[in-house]
């Protein structure tokens, strides 16, 4: 599974951004999807995951200001953050997994990431 993420580049503290994830045919409907992401220096970790029962689920410092949504139609998932901060700032990486533990262990499908930098 091959998993292209784009759209990152340089905002100002507050403001806005739209990932895109383009992926293979029917993969949403195969895995669970995630946005992870890992600033400079940092361990890896998580953004958002959509299950397969599509719930989707949220880190504690993207709960109310990003979104993650899928469009089939489009074979692309998207992750919108708004009220960027600084801290946001990381690569960011779309993947898709098997199982929540495997993602977190880094198996499975895991695209190049995107440079989000979010200037104060």
């Amino acid at each position: 599974v091959q998993l292209q993420a784009s759209g990152g580049g340089l905002v100002q503290a507050g403001g806005s951004l739209r990932l895109s994830c383009a992926a293979p045919e029917r993969t949403f409907s195969t895995y669970i999807m995630a946005w992870f992401r890992q600033a400079p220096g940092k361990e890896r970790e998580y953004v958002a995951f959509v299950d397969y029962d599509r719930k989707k689920y949220y880190s504690e410092s993207a709960k109310g200001r990003f979104t993650i949504s899928t469009e089939a139609a489009k074979n692309t998932m998207f992750l919108e953050m708004n009220s960027l901060k600084p801290e946001d700032t990381a690569v960011y990486y779309c993947a898709a997994g098997s199982s929540w533990s495997r993602l977190q262990a880094g198996f499975d499908y895991w695209g190049k990431g995107t440079l989000v930098t979010v200037s104060s």
